[in-house]
């Protein structure tokens, strides 16, 4: 057995020799599970990108935004999933990079569906106002802020690593983890606080805009009432997406009181929390946002068949910003014309 030494703090660095393992049947599902989710994400990019009509309007900014985040989260959970699994060792400078980037993308998605119920707030309960606040530029300045926001948390996980650990810890070889960043057990303790304080301010925007929108329900029109109720599930599944989010930074928690009873059994939680609490809130996304919209659906589906599709349809971006009774215009697309 080789021998192993701690580098830092509750940060096990391991020998250069590898311990590989062969793919069992439940790393072999995550990989089909994100294999799916990475392609479907990939197509909705690609469908963004490809239609004007997309990224000049806030909404769809904001959800290839989370496509975006999403898709990197999962490409890059995997990764560390397989080279976990496999007991394969990379340099602690490298897991430190890896490390910021995840934890700046677990927070950049849920502010973004923080953003995306306030801007579904702004076009039903203030129509008049929708078209000056909502916004290209204002949507990407209000990107800009969701990544500094999200960086302030590693910001301060680093800074404590860097004043705690020797220079060594740079080039060791350790399997790397978020716990590899946890030096000192307070550290842990005030991670957990910053995230419990990140969710705290977003559930409460996302309440705030759910009373509001069913508010605005109760007293719409029947002529409105569909495109309100529809804001209103909007709402209720990002709620429910924030919640399984919330839950992802219990989780470890309960793992460490498991692993300390029963280490199969701590196994087979993590696995399950992994599943249900970080992958399902990334993939929810798509389907939630992007499979309910019917004229992204329309023009994905045009890239999908590589151009077969044979439809003509009617492209309304944004009903709801109709203004003293004049309607946003409405773009015709004819989909096998090129006009995609």
């Amino acid at each position: 057995m080789p021998n192993t030494s701690q580098g830092s703090e509750g940060s096990l660095v391991l020998p250069t020799v590898q311990y590989q393992r062969p793919l069992n049947d439940k790393v072999v599902i995550v990989q089909v599970f994100i294999g799916i989710f990475l392609c479907i994400n990939s197509l909705m990019i690609v469908t963004f990108f490809k239609k004007e009509a997309f990224f000049t309007n806030t909404r769809y900014i904001f959800f290839a935004h989370s496509l975006i985040c999403d898709s990197m989260f999962l490409a890059l959970t995997d990764v560390l999933l397989l080279m976990s699994y496999s007991r394969v060792p990379m340099p602690g400078g490298l897991c430190i990079f890896l490390i910021v980037i995840l934890e700046t993308l677990t927070i950049a998605t849920p502010l973004t569906l923080t953003a995306m119920s306030l801007e579904r707030y702004i076009a039903i309960c203030m129509p008049l106002h929708h078209s000056e606040l909502s916004t290209p530029v204002r949507a990407m300045r209000c990107i800009l802020l969701i990544q500094a926001l999200s960086s302030v948390k590693w910001i301060i996980v680093i800074s404590i690593l860097f004043s705690a650990v020797p220079l060594s810890f740079y080039t060791s070889l350790l399997v790397c983890s978020f716990e590899q960043m946890i030096v000192f057990s307070w550290q842990g303790y005030l991670n957990s606080a910053l995230c419990q304080f990140y969710f705290l301010v977003m559930s409460v925007v996302i309440t705030f805009t759910y009373v509001k929108i069913m508010v605005a329900a109760r007293g719409a029109s029947s002529d409105s009432r569909k495109s309100t109720n529809k804001g209103l599930r909007t709402v209720i599944l990002h709620g429910f997406q924030l919640l399984l989010s919330l839950i992802q930074f219990w989780c470890p928690v309960i793992e460490s009181a498991i692993m300390k009873i029963n280490l199969n059994v701590f196994i087979e939680v993590r696995y399950i929390d992994y599943i249900l609490f970080i992958l399902t809130p990334r993939c929810l996304i798509p389907l939630v946002y992007g499979l309910r919209d019917k004229d992204f659906v329309v023009v994905m589906k045009y890239y999908a068949l590589f151009g077969y599709s044979k439809k003509v349809f009617i492209f309304n971006m944004d009903k709801s910003n109709d203004v003293k009774g004049k309607k946003t215009p409405m773009h015709t697309c004819k989909v096998n014309a090129g006009h995609v």
